[in-house]
């Protein structure tokens, strides 16, 4: 069972190439700071505008730092199910724990073409897949029913959920039951999703806060709630703030303020502007990660 606060890594690029040696001391800093799992090449990761060669070089960097002392679920989605195919075999050959791929965007597949996309690299991988089911930026909408048939195969263990539907972890439980690993997709909803049934969020904000939502977690686990409350108010404003424009240019300028990677994104995302960094500096300070 995947769980508690798992960071959706950041890509750090120097004069416009995969800057390794601070990706691997990102990766360190975020297991010294308490981060349960790791997603290498997500959207965070800036998957889309990596080569095949770097991102499967990335899976693998991160897997070496890891040294199985955390998981690694490596982001490995398309919307070509051969293309899924090979990141997600190349995860399972570089050591990743298991693979998280998003669902078809701009094809807008059916429900029946979503449950073949995913039995496909299902069958061709052997390997644990989570589901990346985020209506906002692919368009689809994986339903209960269809996750419901995809987790009766055996390979097919939880889902991120980035709907901010905060119905759907209680009716995805009710389906599928507990043993189904739920993971928020939307930071600013952890409490109320673990509340109906989830068990844990891959983070942005755990980027550059990750002990903060270590303990978020950790205190939920330990039902303090006075604790959960706390941290919760000082992390609110920030998770607002890492969107006030599209993810993730507002995390790497965060990142890039605490020494952890340049400020330095690939085309088409481009840096923040002045007033959105301001917002984030204020962010930071409340959260009480910049004086």
């Amino acid at each position: 069972m995947f769980s508690g606060s798992i960071t959706a890594l950041l890509t750090p690029f120097r004069d416009g190439r995969v800057d390794e040696g601070a990706f691997q001391n990102f990766v360190e800093w975020q297991i010294g700071e308490g981060t349960e799992a790791l997603v290498p090449c997500g959207t965070t990761g800036e998957s889309p505008t990596l080569s095949h060669d770097e991102d499967m070089r990335v899976t693998a960097l991160c897997v070496e730092v890891a040294k199985g002392r955390v998981p690694v679920i490596a982001g490995t989605g398309s919307n070509s199910t051969d293309e899924a195919i090979q990141l997600t075999v190349h995860a399972k050959e570089a050591g990743a724990d298991a693979a998280l791929v998003v669902t078809p965007y701009y094809n807008k597949p059916t429900q029946e073409g979503l449950y073949q996309h995913y039995r496909a690299i299902h069958d061709a991988a052997d390997f644990p897949i989570l589901i990346y089911n985020i209506p906002g930026r692919c368009i689809v909408d994986m339903t209960v029913e269809t996750m419901q048939r995809l987790a009766e195969l055996p390979n097919i263990v939880g889902v991120k959920d980035a709907t901010a539907d905060l119905v759907r972890p209680a009716l995805t439980k009710a389906a599928i039951g507990d043993d189904f690993a739920q993971l928020s997709g939307e930071d600013a909803t952890i409490v109320p999703f673990l509340a109906q049934g989830g068990h844990g969020c891959i983070s942005v904000t755990s980027n550059v806060a990750p002990r903060l939502c270590a303990e978020l977690h950790a205190a939920w686990r330990r039902r303090d709630l006075d604790r959960v409350e706390e941290v919760n108010s000082r992390l609110m404003p920030l998770h607002k703030a890492l969107f006030e424009e599209s993810s993730p240019a507002p995390v790497k300028f965060a990142a890039s303020l605490l020494g952890q990677c340049e400020n330095e994104l690939r085309l088409p995302m481009v840096s923040i502007r002045p007033e959105t960094e301001a917002k984030v500096k204020t962010a930071m300070v409340h959260a009480g990660l910049l004086n």
